[in-house]
């Protein structure tokens, strides 16, 4: 069995490969999958099991503890591993550094569907979150919309944005750290969410007509980042329909009947589908990534392979 580490995942992947993997993953058959959690919003133990039809089998196991986030120095809130299991002989053939494959994932899962759901033309990007998925958001954002001018960056506790902002900075893109949240929405093209909020900050009578909103940081049927106003009336798509069925961000506007379960149109697998994505100038349109194994196993696979062919 292989064990891969955070080092040799960043060596091998880049954004178009991530991306085409995972479009290509979406063309097939549907996962096979359940996962569960235990514990509370203090500590949990998250875990997700995949089959995929004729390619494989993952399973994730992850600690969850956002009081290490406050350690000093601060420690990795999140502490996982992804396992591989061979089509073939259904055995374990790597282990995965999980932090680092999640980063990856969960920011292409975006991406991808924001290429069909943002409107091309989007300038205006705005980034909630200072942990190392909404830093991973952040760029592949600019990866799928190099139209985008200016990133703005909020976070609860500003300073800990500093080096995000740096970063962006040595690579010459117009960054700037906001304090007025409400101000940040009205003027992006883009939100896109990484936090671990229960109480909404993304409210809805500030998002302009045409914005495309990205909700990450839930996972708990406690947790929204966005207010229900977001999802009135906005044009909704979510990554995989079981998992963000269990989301606060669409549990709690259904349960307030705010929307309707027709309302989602679809899911990953629906977008892959669609040889073009129709949108008017004026529509919202809201996606719920909620994550999902199958994710996980794609771009382990991806990082196995080519891992794999440099070895020869």
């Amino acid at each position: 069995m292989q064990i891969i580490s955070a080092e040799q995942i960043r060596s091998v992947l880049d954004w178009d490969g991530v991306l085409n993997a995972l479009h290509n993953g979406h063309l097939g058959l549907r996962p096979i999958g359940d996962s569960y959690f235990i514990g509370d919003a203090r500590f949990g133990l998250f875990s997700r099991g995949v089959i995929l039809p004729g390619k494989g089998a993952g399973f994730k196991m992850a600690s969850i503890y956002p009081a290490n986030s406050t350690a000093s120095p601060p420690l990795p809130t999140e502490q996982a591993a992804f396992l591989v299991l061979d089509e073939r002989t259904k055995g374990i053939v790597a282990m995965l550094d999980g932090p680092e494959i999640t980063r990856w994932k969960t920011a292409a899962d975006s991406a991808l569907a924001a290429r069909k759901l943002s409107r091309e033309n989007s300038e205006v990007l705005l980034v909630l979150g200072a942990g190392p998925v909404a830093r991973s958001l952040t760029d592949a954002y600019l990866h799928i919309r190099p139209s985008i001018r200016e990133v703005l960056l909020w976070n609860r506790t500003p300073s800990k944005l500093d080096a995000m902002r740096a970063e962006l900075v040595a690579k010459n893109i117009q960054v700037r750290i906001v304090e007025d949240l409400d101000a940040a929405v009205a003027r992006a093209d883009i939100i896109t969410a990484a936090t671990s909020a229960a109480t909404p900050t993304i409210r809805g009578k500030f998002v302009r007509p045409g914005t495309h909103v990205d909700l990450v940081g839930g996972y708990r049927p406690d947790m929204q980042e966005a207010d229900c106003e977001v999802l009135r009336g906005a044009r909704i798509f979510v990554d995989d329909r079981e998992n963000a069925a269990h989301s606060g961000d669409i549990q709690i506007p259904l349960q307030a009947q705010v929307i309707q379960a027709d309302q989602i149109e679809g899911d990953l697998f629906d977008l892959c589908q669609m040889p073009a994505f129709h949108r008017s100038a004026e529509d919202r349109t809201v996606y719920k990534n909620a994550g999902g194994a199958h994710l996980d196993l794609i771009v382990s696979q991806l990082v196995v392979e080519r891992l794999n062919a440099l070895a020869k």
